[in-house]
């Protein structure tokens, strides 16, 4: 959707909704309005949204190269602290990340299409005033088609990954906690993609080489009969 007050684009999720509402990371605004009581960050989380906003837009166009990001965080706390500028009170928040591609913005004419979402649910709980343990479940969703309109066929392929990992680590302030999520993220999204692309998509290709040779019958004939060959020459040894 976008966002009717500062212009920009953002991803909706139910951490980010109310009725048919949803809140814009960028102004703190629903839409269309909420009805009263709808829930907005405190002000210290609202400053932590902002800059995890600001930080994950510079990552999304570093690693991306367009697309949309969306950042949302939220209290967990049970024992009503507030949540201060010291980053000693927990929260949780998630982290959204969107790339489509497609014939128009490919330059393929109309032949490739593409999209690429992440999920990134993350939970910060300290265990001192010095180090908190983040929990972050990634899940990746991955939607490529290819058509090829003169031999009338088409490819389409569809999946999920999810992957989840917890770390300790040191912190100084609340901003440490937006550093440590957004290293954790970029490891985890660096070893999705791998996955994707050498074991799901390497395995794929191997599965199809050998139902179906890529090479011609004259040059799978020509090395059959160098095989041939090769035998009788050791035979006659």
């Amino acid at each position: 959707k976008r966002c009717e007050v500062s212009g920009k684009n953002y991803l909706t999720c139910d951490y980010n909704r109310d009725g048919d509402s949803y809140r814009s990371p960028w102004s703190d605004k629903y839409f269309p309005e909420e009805e009263s009581g709808a829930l907005h960050p405190g002000k210290v989380l609202r400053q932590m949204e902002m800059f995890a906003n600001e930080s994950f837009d510079i990552y999304r166009g570093l690693y991306y190269e367009g697309g949309i990001s969306s950042v949302y965080l939220w209290d967990t706390n049970e024992d009503d602290a507030d949540i201060d500028e010291s980053g000693k009170v927990g929260f949780a928040g998630v982290a959204l990340l969107k790339k489509s591609i497609n014939p128009q913005s490919n330059g393929t004419s109309g032949i490739d299409s593409g999209s690429w979402d992440s999920i990134h649910v993350f939970e910060i709980d300290p265990t001192s005033s010095s180090s908190a343990i983040y929990q972050i479940t990634s899940t990746v969703i991955l939607d490529i088609a290819t058509e090829n309109k003169s031999e009338d066929d088409s490819i389409y392929l569809s999946g999920n990954l999810t992957r989840q990992v917890e770390k300790e680590l040191p912190f100084e302030n609340s901003s440490t906690h937006i550093s440590n999520v957004g290293s954790m993220v970029e490891d985890m999204e660096f070893k999705l993609r791998n996955i994707l692309q050498e074991v799901y998509f390497g395995k794929t290709k191997d599965i199809l080489g050998d139902i179906r040779s890529i090479e011609n019958l004259s040059s799978v004939n020509e090395d059959k009969l160098k095989h041939e060959e090769l035998v009788k020459g050791f035979q006659s040894l």
